[in-house]
């Protein structure tokens, strides 16, 4: 049987490399660990931590292709982040004009959440624990 050990990374591609950059860093706070740019490519590649535990590797390519986003849309549904504090962080993410849905319950586990985009329109979560 094959033996997964966890997700390594998520890899996003993104239309606008330093809007998307500030987005994930300075709006959601991910840190750096490495940014490369690739001449070869004309591709940025920024490798992001997110709070210790996975990575986030965002990407720029010219000219890449348009993909339907909503979490209803057929492949990756949307990406998720824990939170311990839904209304802070909704508030957080307000701060920066960044529009979250109405918060919801999830019927099976009694959780809160909400839906917000990033610049590119990928649906992202908040999932307080």
């Amino acid at each position: 049987m094959l033996k997964l050990n966890r997700i390594h990374h998520i890899a996003i591609i993104c239309s606008d490399y330093e809007q998307s950059k500030r987005f994930y860093t300075e709006i959601l706070g991910f840190t750096v660990l490495q940014e490369v740019y690739r001449e070869e490519r004309r591709s940025y590649k920024l490798d992001l931590e997110v709070n210790g535990l996975y990575q986030i590797e965002l990407f720029s390519f010219p000219g890449p292709p348009p993909r339907p986003s909503r979490p209803e849309a057929l492949g990756l549904r949307h990406l998720a982040f824990e939170v311990n504090n839904l209304e802070e962080a909704i508030f957080h993410l307000n701060e920066y004009r960044v529009i979250t849905e109405p918060i919801r319950t999830d019927e099976t586990t009694g959780k809160r959440f909400t839906f917000f985009n990033d610049p590119d329109g990928l649906p992202l979560e908040l999932y307080e624990v």
